[in-house]
Formats: structure tokens, sequence, C-alpha cells
């Protein structure tokens, strides 16, 4: 079975664009894909596309051409740009299409979140107690991480510190100024032991990736950046979990672990070999749990790997070297996109001030959300 390969890559920037609609953000990042890719739209044969709160992908063929094209929406929260992104994977390896599309926007109004309980078959005392509010659980889940695995709040704010010096290069970031430890630290906290540097922010932003087979790629004579492994899992028994209302006794894994287990064996390759990293970091703790829930270190280890610097731009595994969700806040729709977006432009070794030194040649991203979903991507140049 030949490679998928990515040959296009299109983005909108991430952060407040008044004026603009998310559909129009997507719009502006599929012609910047198109572009890239050398194709036109009638090219494309078909599309996956998502969003949460900003309107129905497939009505921006309105925009694009009226062509036909099969287009399918996808909606599957934090997951939902890398479920459409395994989709169209599996649409050209099935040897049913050669080249198609996945692209992914949002426009999220100020302000959390506002997941109700009923979505997630959840009580409404759940919402009551304030669960519903991800904050909230996220300082419950990293607090607890922290008691059993000895991670200090100062890991916390690296994290944090490491996103904006990191975005300060990345032109679609949205806050792209440094913020020195200090001030992370000593800011006001939002849901202890998060400071509200710790936390994303929902956002807007549009990113598109043009897919094909290899044979197609070489036939356009685009770099050849292949899909090696696309996976998407969720939660398994025993896992503690975004919106879960309580913690088993008996623990069991997460869908992260199971969905980078998968892509590992897909790939054929292990988490020593990764060049690059994007991993999900909707808040500080979120990176650092990742980091061993993805198999990159054993839990605890991430005190020694952040204070030595192993995570940033020109360490032994760079993670989130566009800033991540910190830094680029999170249109859900577009969010795990972004993070394909970026490990694309590391590995064609246009990173600019971010890019990651000695030519990368694999790359990994990583995305979680609620009620536990994760999809991973290994790429290879």
């Amino acid at each position: 079975m030949s490679d998928v390969c990515i040959i296009g890559i299109g983005i909108h920037p991430f952060g407040r664009t008044e004026g603009r609609s998310g559909i129009d953000q997507g719009v502006f990042a599929v012609r910047a894909a198109l572009a890239d890719a050398g194709i036109e739209w009638p090219h494309v044969q078909f599309a996956y596309g998502a969003s949460d709160a900003a309107g129905n992908p497939d009505t921006m063929i309105d925009r694009l051409g009226l062509t036909g094209v099969q287009f399918i929406n996808v909606r599957n929260g934090c997951a939902a740009g890398g479920s459409a992104l395994f989709s169209a994977k599996m649409a050209i390896q099935s040897g049913e299409y050669d080249i198609g599309l996945a692209v992914g926007f949002d426009k999220h109004p100020r302000g959390a979140f506002n997941a109700m309980p009923a979505d997630y078959g959840l009580p409404d005392w759940y919402g009551e107690a304030g669960y519903m509010i991800t904050t909230q659980f996220f300082a419950a889940k990293i607090t607890r991480y922290m008691h059993l695995h000895g991670i200090s709040p100062a890991s916390l704010g690296r994290v944090a510190e490491k996103a904006f010096r990191n975005a300060v290069h990345a032109p679609h970031a949205w806050r792209r100024e440094p913020v020195p430890l200090a001030t992370i630290m000593d800011a006001p906290l939002v849901s202890d032991p998060y400071t509200k540097y710790m936390f994303c922010s929902p956002a807007e932003g549009g990113v598109a990736l043009v897919l094909a087979s290899e044979k197609k790629a070489r036939e356009l004579g685009r770099p050849l950046v292949r899909l090696k492994a696309v996976t998407m899992r969720t939660r398994p028994p025993g896992s503690f979990e975004v919106f879960a209302p309580s913690i088993d006794v008996i623990r069991g894994g997460s869908a992260t672990t199971l969905a980078s287990k998968a892509a590992f064996d897909s790939a054929g390759i292990s988490p020593k070999d990764i060049a690059v990293a994007q991993l999900q970091d909707t808040e500080a703790g979120a990176e650092i749990m990742h980091l061993a829930e993805n198999g990159f270190c054993r839990d605890g280890e991430q005190e020694q790997w952040l204070a030595e610097g192993r995570t940033e731009i020109g360490g032994s595994l760079p993670v989130n070297t566009d800033g991540g969700c910190l830094a680029c806040g999170e249109p859900i729709g577009a969010s795990g996109l972004r993070q394909v977006y970026e490990n694309v432009v590391q590995l064609r070794g246009d990173g600019g001030g971010r890019q990651v030194p000695g030519t990368p040649k694999t790359a990994y991203s990583h995305v979680y959300g609620a009620p536990g979903v994760s999809a991973v991507t290994i790429m290879e140049r």
C-alpha cells in the first residue's frame, strides 16, 4: 500500500479577526493550501471539514466552486481536525481517490467553552458543581498528577514560558510576545495551581491540508512529506478524562496511550525516533502529562526534562515549536490540523527562527479532547 502525502498547507492566523467569519477563515486556508500544492479547486476529489461552533464546513463550496465534490462534515470535539485528517488519509489509501482535502476552522465567542452536561451523557448536577468548566477539571487532574509524580509548579511555568518564546517566530500565532517565568508564576490564579498564562483561550483560525497519493504527489513534483500513521481512539475502562464525573479505583490507560501505541505500531518506529512533536497543551500541565502518555518519557521524568531544556527548539525533543495552544489559542476545528501544519513546516525546513536544527526527518502530532478522544499523526520526510 503506497504512502499518502501532504502536498499543500494553508493557515489563517489564529487569535481574533473581527469582521471575518469562521468559514471565511476556512476558505482563506483552503485557497492558501491549493496555491501551495500548485493545483486548483476542481482538482480536489473530496474533502473532510471540521468545525465546532462556526458553521458547516461544506457550505464553503459556495465560494470555492460548485464542482459537485464529495464534502463531509466532521464534529468530534478537540479531535475533530485529527478525525478529518484520518478520514482523508483513508480515502486516498483505499485507492478510491488520488487527491483530497482536510480543513478545519472555528470562531468561538469570548470566554470559556460553554459545554452542556447533557451533550456528554452527564447529569445536571455535574454542571451545577462547576465541573463543566474545564479549567477546574484540568486543575484537579494536574494537582493529583503533581502529587503522585513529584512535578513542581515551576515546571508548569516553564511550559508556558517556552510556548510564548517559540510563538515569537510563528506568524500564525496569537500571543507572540515572550513572558518571563516570574510573571507567569506571579500572575492571578484561574484554578489553582494554574495562573492565567497557563491556560489557552478559545480562539479563531483555519487550517487546510491537501493530501495526495504518492504517485500523484510525484506527478505534481511536490516534496514528499509522508503520512506514516494517523490514528484516533476513544477512552478505555479506568481512564480519567475531561468531563469524567469520578475516577476509578482500578486505573486504566487513556485515549492518548491507545492512539499513540497504534500510531507507532503503524509507522513501525518508536518514540526515540521522533525529531519534533506537537502535543495537546490546552493547559500547561497537559503538555507535561502528554509527554508520558505518548511514550516520550516516564511519569515524573518531565521535571528533569524541563529543567534541562530537552523540549526546547534545540533540545533532544522540541515540543510545540509554534507555541502550541497556549500561544495560538484553540479554535477547536482547526487546532489539531495546526499541529500538522507546523510539522510540515518543520519537515520542509521553513520554520525560520523556530526551525528545529539538523533537518528533522520525523514529526509527531497529538490532539486530545472531551470526553476522552485522542488523535495522533506521524509524518516522515
